[in-house]
């Protein structure tokens, strides 16, 4: 009589050819959002084996998520989204590494996302979009995109190289875009505009499609993709499917790529003027530039007061966008470079409040350095 083997884990998936399980164990994949689709998203991820998951969210669960959540429970709300969708993950897959980081994922250091194979995310705004699209376009990471609507829904991936996010983008929507970024200070839950129709079955559908083109990138076999740059579209309400390409716009702004980010140390009295002399030769720095803006002052078109400043707008509470005096809506001046008469450029970077493991660019005449402002201890 034959031996029966208990199958492992993974034994079934382990059966397609290429598939690649010591790749997806050792793979490390950043979730951003862990509201429906995000759900989605990290149930396959923990059901295949990748056996590191981060997930980002800044929202508390409310009762309209348990419809389409299926890592919460009732005895979740009020609790912060990531921090439950990484507990749910584990009760799902001991064998995962995962960690939930609550907090606007726009906040955090440019550079924290190098350390990820892959993004996948499940949004719903054009900001946090153009800004992940725009860090892992610099980065060299790819990174999935999806959206749902009603019984609607998008999936997309974005390689380094081809159309970006932003090519994706009319001009109404960068107008949009620009004005709500050059007004008044926004919380994030103020960028979101407002809340989408949603179903379980759509997410369903829409974070499948993502995560199966996840599996081939993180299986080491990118050539399965389904034409990264273009996008697949899902109308619930006929079953009808198809693809939209997009166009590469070769004056896109976004387009930029960092080929080597050395690390430094952010010690507390660091200042782009000492980063300069370390980095140029010939100490004829022109300029840094920053990942986000840097607010230097909020003015009141009001009452016209006026208040310096130096931090990030990242860093910024929302009570700054307020007008101390009359308490009207404040105007942000902001920059995102500097040059070396600037009076930025012997401010600490810590007075400024970068995040930890930021990325600035210190540029010369000929040359750029790329820098991570590494968290120290």
């Amino acid at each position: 009589m034959p031996i029966q083997v208990a199958d492992g884990r993974y034994d079934r998936q382990e059966l397609i050819s290429w598939w690649n399980q010591d790749r997806l164990r050792a793979a490390r994949v950043l979730v951003v959002g862990a509201g429906a689709l995000g759900n989605e998203l990290l149930k396959n991820f923990a059901l295949v084996g990748v056996g590191n998951i981060d997930v980002i969210d800044l929202d508390t669960i409310e009762s309209s998520n348990l419809s389409r959540c299926v890592l919460f429970s009732d005895d979740d709300e009020g609790s912060a989204k990531a921090e439950a969708a990484a507990a749910g993950v584990r009760r799902l897959n001991p064998e995962i590494n995962v960690t939930g980081h609550v907090g606007n994922v726009m906040a955090r250091g440019v550079g924290w996302f190098s350390r990820f194979d892959l993004v996948v995310a499940g949004l719903d705004n054009r900001e946090a979009r153009a800004w992940i699209g725009g860090v892992c376009r610099r980065l060299g990471v790819v990174w999935i995109d999806g959206a749902i609507e009603g019984l609607r829904g998008i999936a997309r991936t974005f390689v380094p190289e081809g159309p970006c996010y932003e090519c994706t983008l009319g001009e109404v929507d960068r107008q949009i875009m620009s004005l709500r970024r050059s007004c008044t200070l926004l919380s994030a839950q103020q960028i979101a505009t407002g809340h989408t129709p949603t179903t379980a079955t759509t997410s369903s559908v829409i974070a499948a499609v993502e995560a199966q083109e996840a599996i081939k990138i993180l299986s080491g076999r990118p050539d399965l993709l389904a034409e990264p740059g273009s996008a697949f579209v899902f109308l619930g309400e006929t079953l009808e499917t198809y693809r939209v390409r997009y166009e590469e716009d070769e004056y896109c702004l976004a387009h930029d790529s960092y080929a080597a980010v050395k690390p430094v140390p952010f010690e507390n009295d660091l200042t782009p003027s000492a980063l300069s002399r370390s980095l140029v030769p010939t100490n004829e720095c022109v300029a840094v530039e920053f990942e986000r803006e840097i607010v230097i002052a909020r003015r009141c078109l009001t009452c016209k007061s006026a208040v310096a400043d130096c931090r990030a707008v990242s860093a910024m509470p929302k009570a700054d966008g307020q007008c101390p005096e009359c308490d009207a809506p404040m105007q942000l001046d902001f920059r995102r470079s500097i040059g070396a008469d600037d009076r930025l450029f012997t401010t600490p970077f810590s007075a400024m409040q970068l995040p930890p493991d930021d990325i600035v660019t210190i540029r010369s005449e000929d040359h750029r350095w790329h820098v991570i402002l590494e968290q120290v201890g």
